[in-house]
């Protein structure tokens, strides 16, 4: 394993048993078959149940409306870039030579990939109480108030609000197309609500940034009905 790799280690507190999971973690898919895209499928959850977990204890007072908003702001594809960049992921990624020469290194939607990909390796290389510990590490900068639920809500959370009050199930998002070269790609998502057999398609940067696309289509369809 390369010294940046092992710097790495250091700073995430846990050192791999099987080291091709973080080398896997931090592989973009236009660098190899061999991507980074499951392992982050499966941070992505682990992320949220990490963060819901600690939300419970650390925010007791606040309503299940309340926790889900604060939750959004801390998994947030903003919040996972600066953390990301404070862990120097940058300098480990690896890309390939079109997504370098485009400066993918410092985009923020790989970063935050990247982090929910070494999420996933962490809990695949020693479980959830490992993986969520180290969560709780990388979040400890993070000031955690009830003020949090006041901000903005996304799109996607919105959605899942509107469908939760009406007892509607919630919504499944399915990446349709990707676009373009692996090194400038643009996601075209599908969002779909069950009970009314609506679908909506919207178009993103990232995966996320599609998902919240085709929901805030889906929300202004809902609401003009």
């Amino acid at each position: 394993m390369n010294p940046e790799l092992i710097a790495l280690q250091k700073r995430l507190q846990h050192p791999f048993a099987n080291p091709r999971l973080l080398e896997r973690a931090l592989t973009h898919r236009s660098f190899t078959s061999d991507h980074n895209e499951r392992l982050e499928f499966l941070g992505d959850s682990v992320l949220n149940l990490a963060i819901s977990g600690l939300l419970f204890e650390k925010l007791s007072q606040l309503p299940e409306g309340d926790l889900s908003r604060v939750r959004a702001n801390l998994v947030k594809q903003d919040t996972l870039f600066q953390i990301a960049s404070v862990l120097g992921l940058s300098a480990c990624l690896r890309l390939g030579d079109g997504e370098k020469r485009s400066g993918g290194h410092k985009r923020p939607s790989i970063l935050a990939d990247a982090l929910e990909a070494i999420i996933g390796a962490v809990y695949l290389d020693a479980g959830f109480e490992v993986a969520a510990a180290m969560v709780r590490r990388l979040y400890g900068d993070v000031e955690l108030n009830a003020q949090m639920s006041a901000m903005g809500k996304d799109p996607k959370t919105e959605l899942q609000e509107w469908l939760q009050a009406r007892k509607m199930k919630l919504p499944v998002y399915r990446v349709v197309a990707t676009l373009g070269e692996a090194h400038k790609q643009t996601f075209d998502v599908e969002c779909t609500v069950t009970e009314t057999g609506r679908s909506e398609r919207g178009i993103g940067a990232s995966r996320r940034a599609g998902e919240q696309a085709a929901a805030a289509a889906m929300l202004q369809h809902l609401m003009a009905e």
